[in-house]
């Protein structure tokens, strides 16, 4: 086989096991390898571990052999590290939780790909607490991007975005609570879905919490998508079980597809014209299809974008306070700057930060109304330094690069990155696609649709 298989997608190592072509031994192995080769350079994982991963892969290459597999049997993954999974402890990328004990149970997406038969072989980083949108913590070492290690792969969920882009094998389980799923998805040009909130169980849940898998192809979205959205009773925010064809993803009639243009979000930094030019190229190749193309007015003011940002520093001073001084010097500083703003808030100026929250939630589902989908930007700028915790470089400012993502957090909405393009420079730039809401289903196809459409992309690079 000419292609190396860590490189393969989940649809054809699955084929190519029912075949017989390859094993989920030969794999495995091509994976580690090539994250042997990568890691001292990129720092994408946490726990990697090797030898119970090849462990697994020989119990995988028995049940094929003997007609038993699983459906995402012998497929390498990984999870990202404030997703429990037994054994491995969580410190939530803070050295202030540097010696935490082993999670003593999978949190319910790791159990739903355990359950498949995938191959977990490693966690991936994230930054302290995931309160950045960067590769930067005080417990792991700084992770960078593969298409350009000087830039950052985003976050918070940082090492999974790497680790997909690096092909350390096709699936990677991510979390979003404000883009943390899609930011570093189009930074890293893969894919990325935020699933609406409670079609993948998870636990604990929290306001806008979602986790949802990071992949090369919409077809390995769809793929993951199909066992993650299994009921999990640990989740009293959990949809109901829906019947949804998730591997059926061809079909979508774009003609006269009601598509809402959202170029400017309202708050946050400016757009890149880079970004704008390839995301309205997007828009382009989309109304040359059929589709009905017609531009959204912003939905985020600075307002709501400062509300957010307020509640979520209390938050975090709370749980930064709730340390000794020996802890509390280990966290990160830029973490620690920002969270100081929320300390000493009164009462009405936490409930108006949550209320914005609420607003947000209004916007995004009224701005979807006239659509059948909204399309846009998934960030106003291409990946910034790898050494950066904000683009601003400011803690300040530290949410100004998120008001594409965030709104759809808290609507509730599906939204996934998908690649569009790249910078002149090569580095990657996302369209995101958001869904009314339970329409995942709908969002996949037609960012499969979109796939299809788009020119090619670079191949993808070798670090």
């Amino acid at each position: 086989m000419s292609q190396n298989p860590a490189d393969l997608s989940a649809t054809d190592l699955l084929g190519l096991y029912a075949r017989r072509v390859l094993s989920p031994v030969e794999v495995i192995d091509a994976v580690i390898a090539r994250a042997e080769v990568l890691e001292p350079r990129l720092n994408a994982l946490y726990a990697f571990a090797p030898e119970a991963a090849r462990a697994a892969a020989r119990e995988s290459e028995a049940r094929w052999m003997r007609g038993a597999a699983l459906a995402l049997d012998g497929v390498p993954a990984t999870v990202k590290e404030n997703i429990a999974t037994r054994g491995v402890p969580m410190p939530l990328g803070t050295a202030a939780r540097r010696d935490v004990a082993p999670s003593p149970v999978d949190a319910p997406p790791a159990a739903r790909l355990r359950e498949a038969g995938a191959v977990i072989f490693a966690k991936t980083t994230m930054p302290d607490y995931g309160m950045l949108s960067s590769g930067l913590s005080s417990f792991h070492p700084l992770t960078r991007n593969p298409w350009n290690p000087a830039f950052g792969p985003g976050g918070s969920s940082a090492g999974a975005g790497a680790a997909a882009a690096a092909g350390y094998g096709p699936l990677h389980l991510g979390t979003d609570i404000g883009g943390s799923i899609r930011l570093p998805a189009g930074w890293c040009g893969i894919v990325g879905h935020k699933p609406s909130h409670g079609r993948v169980p998870i636990d604990p849940p929290y306001y806008g919490r979602c986790a949802g898998p990071m992949t090369r192809t919409v077809a390995d979205t769809a793929l993951a998508m199909r066992e993650l959205s299994r009921p999990d009773e640990r989740d009293a925010t959990a949809l109901p079980v829906q019947d949804i064809d998730w591997l059926g993803l061809d079909g979508l009639d774009l003609r006269g597809l009601r598509l809402g243009l959202m170029v400017e979000p309202g708050a946050g930094l400016p757009v890149d014209p880079t970004v704008r030019r390839v995301i309205e190229a997007a828009a382009g190749l989309l109304a040359e299809a059929g589709a009905i193309v017609e531009p959204v007015a912003p939905i985020l003011t600075p307002a709501m974008l400062h509300g957010l940002d307020l509640f979520w520093r209390q938050r975090a001073v709370l749980d930064i306070d709730a340390l000794d001084a020996e802890r509390r010097a280990a966290v990160l500083p830029g973490i620690v700057a920002w969270a100081e703003g929320g300390r000493g808030l009164s009462g009405p100026a936490v409930f108006h930060g949550l209320s914005q929250m609420a607003a947000m939630r209004d916007a995004g589902l009224a701005a979807i109304r006239p659509h059948d989908f909204l399309i846009g930007p998934v960030a106003p700028i291409a990946a910034f330094k790898a050494e950066l915790a904000w683009p601003t470089d400011d803690p300040a400012r530290a949410m100004e690069h998120i008001a594409y993502t965030v709104p759809f957090n808290m609507s509730e909405q599906p939204a996934v990155s998908v690649p569009a393009g790249t910078t002149p420079e090569g580095l990657p730039i996302g369209l995101q696609i958001v869904g009314r809401r339970f329409d995942d289903h709908g969002v996949l196809r037609l960012a499969a649709a979109f796939e299809r459409l788009r020119p090619a992309l670079p191949a993808w690079p070798v670090v």
